[in-house]
C-alpha cells in the first residue's frame, strides 16, 4: 500500500494551491525519491515543475513507484478544510482507483477522492541558457505586479547591470517599478548580458501568489525568452516557466 504523512496539512495546501492556479488535472509521480509533478496550463504557454522530497514527509511507504491523477481543483477545495495543526495522510487505493485523504488534529476527517486519468506526456522543461538572475522577495515582486496591474493587463520585465524592473504602457498611462542593487529586497543579481520580455500580467500574478511575503524568488531571464520563476514552500520546490508575447513587426 502507498501512503505517505505529513505534519502539516496546511504546508501541503499551499503546495496544492501554487500548482491548481494554472493547472485544472493533472498526474503527480510518486518513486522513491520524491513527489512531484510536471504539466503545461490548458493554454500551453506556461508549464510548472513541482517536487516534494521523500526526507519531507513523516511516513513514505511506497509499495512501487506509481502515478496518480487528480482533480487540482477540487483537491484544492478538500485541502482548504485543513486545520492549522492538522497532519495529513495520502493513502491510495489502487483496487478502488481512489486516494483517501486524511486530517487528524482535535478530529481525524477522512475524503475519498475517485483518480482520474490525464493523458498526454510528460512535458519536457525548457533549455534555456538565461542572461540574469534575480533573488528577490516575494513581497517585492507581488507589490510590482499589483502596480502593474493598474496600467496592463501585459507587462514588461527585466534586468540589466544596475537594476530589475517590471514596466507596463496602455492608455491608462505608464508604470516603471525599479529594484535597484543595493535595494533590501532584491537579495542577489547576476547579469550577463541585459535581458527583457513582455508577459501576460495573469499568469506570472498566479505564479507568485502562494509564495510567503519574505520568501526568495528566484527570477531567470532571457530576451524574448520564456521567463522561468522558482521558489520554495516549505521544502517543496516549485518552478514555472512562461513564454513570452511576442511583439509583431
Amino acid at each position: 500500500m502507498t501512503e505517505l504523512m505529513l505534519e502539516s496539512a496546511t504546508g501541503f495546501k499551499k503546495c496544492i494551491d501554487a500548482i491548481s492556479v494554472l493547472i485544472d488535472e493533472a498526474e503527480f509521480t510518486i518513486d522513491k525519491e520524491k513527489l512531484s509533478l510536471k504539466a503545461t496550463d490548458p493554454s500551453q504557454i506556461s508549464m510548472i515543475d513541482f517536487q516534494l522530497p521523500e526526507d519531507a514527509f513523516k511516513e513514505f511507504n511506497l509499495a512501487a513507484p506509481t502515478k496518480i491523477g487528480l482533480d487540482l481543483d477540487y483537491l484544492s477545495q478538500i485541502m482548504a478544510r485543513a486545520s492549522a495543526k492538522d497532519s495529513l495522510k495520502l493513502t491510495l487505493d489502487e483496487e478502488k482507483s481512489r486516494l483517501k485523504i486524511t486530517f487528524k488534529g482535535n478530529s481525524t476527517r477522512s475524503f475519498s477522492v475517485p483518480l482520474v486519468d490525464v493523458s498526454g506526456t510528460e512535458p519536457p522543461s525548457p533549455k534555456i541558457e538565461f542572461d540574469a538572475e534575480i533573488k528577490i522577495r516575494a513581497d517585492a515582486l507581488q507589490n510590482g505586479l499589483k502596480d502593474a496591474a493598474l496600467i496592463s493587463s501585459h507587462i514588461t520585465v527585466g534586468a540589466d547591470a544596475e537594476e530589475f524592473f517590471i514596466k507596463a504602457d496602455s492608455s491608462k498611462g505608464k508604470l516603471k517599478n525599479d529594484t535597484k542593487k543595493g535595494d533590501a529586497s532584491l537579495v542577489e543579481m547576476k547579469v550577463k548580458n541585459p535581458a527583457s520580455a513582455t508577459f501576460p500580467l495573469e499568469y506570472l500574478s498566479d505564479m507568485v501568489k502562494a509564495a510567503s511575503s519574505d520568501t526568495v524568488v528566484t527570477v531567470n531571464l532571457k530576451n524574448d525568452a520564456p521567463i522561468e520563476i522558482s521558489y520554495k514552500i516549505g521544502e517543496a520546490s516549485v518552478k514555472y516557466f512562461l513564454a513570452p508575447r511576442i511583439e509583431q513587426e
